[in-house]
Order: structure tokens, then C-alpha cells, then sequence
């Protein structure tokens, strides 16, 4: 298993924070490797919401079906994603400060057969990632009306 974590803070308010992250579909805007990701069911955000999500890592685009699995209003989200070799989760744990949100970005990849063997190539990768992540999420949060 591959496990990166990061935490950032942001000048906005944790429901504005919060409210952005729990819609999956904007990870599209920071997300850096993300090309697309749609709403696959309906009805209101939360437990059980489902997303169809296309990202790219090193050249290479992959799909993965995700599901929220926890959430946790202004405070805590997690949503797992899996596909035949991966299955990952994007935990984001969120704490209000005196000037906006802090947020502490977990992502943990759990490789799947064959996959496993490419783990210690990748691990890398993926804390080059979380560093882009969290530098866009900053910036895209920032932009968000305060």
C-alpha cells in the first residue's frame, strides 16, 4: 500500500470548504491528474453518492468508480475508489482555524494483483503528486468566495 499525506490551510471558512470537497466532480479543478469525473447516481451529497472518475498518472489514463464513504458535515469526507488493479481512497479531514480551514489530505493506493509488483516504482510518483494536489487545491480554494 501507498499512503501520502499532506495538510494545507486555506483563508476560507470550513462549510464553504467543506460544501466544495463534498462534490467530487470538482476535483476535476484540483485535482491536477484528474481529466474528468461525473456524478453517477442522484439525490443529495452524502453517504452512498457515487462518481465515475478518468485520471492520468504518467502518461497512462485509468477509471475508477468512486463512493462516498464518509461524511462527517464541515469536519471529515472519504471516498473510495476501485478498478480491477487499484483501490484508492482520498481522505480529507478538515479543522477550522482562526483564519479559514486547515486540511489534512490522505490518499492511500491499495494495489491489486499484479499491480503490486510496480508498488515500490510508483511510490515515488505519488508523493509528487500529493505535492501538486495540495498546491492546486490551495489555489482553487482560495478562489472560492469567502
Amino acid at each position: 500500500m501507498i499512503t501520502v499525506e499532506r495538510t494545507v490551510d486555506v483563508a476560507r471558512p470550513v462549510a464553504t470548504v467543506f460544501t466544495y470537497l463534498a462534490d467530487f466532480t470538482h476535483t476535476e479543478q484540483w485535482d491536477p491528474g484528474t481529466v474528468r469525473t461525473t456524478r453517477t447516481d442522484d439525490g443529495p451529497l452524502g453517504v452512498g453518492s457515487r462518481f465515475h472518475n478518468v485520471s492520468e498518472f504518467r502518461g497512462r489514463r485509468t477509471e475508477l468508480d468512486y463512493e462516498v464513504k464518509r461524511f462527517d458535515q464541515d469536519e471529515h469526507l472519504t471516498f473510495t475508489g476501485t478498478n480491477k488493479t487499484v483501490t484508492a481512497t482520498d481522505d480529507l479531514a478538515l479543522r477550522a482555524t482562526g483564519t479559514g480551514t486547515q486540511i489534512t489530505y490522505r490518499a492511500h493506493f491499495t494495489f491489486k494483483r499484479w499491480a503490486r509488483l510496480a508498488e515500490p516504482l510508483l511510490r515515488f510518483g505519488f508523493g509528487k503528486i500529493a505535492d501538486e494536489t495540495v498546491a492546486q487545491l490551495q489555489a482553487t480554494l482560495e478562489k472560492l468566495p469567502a
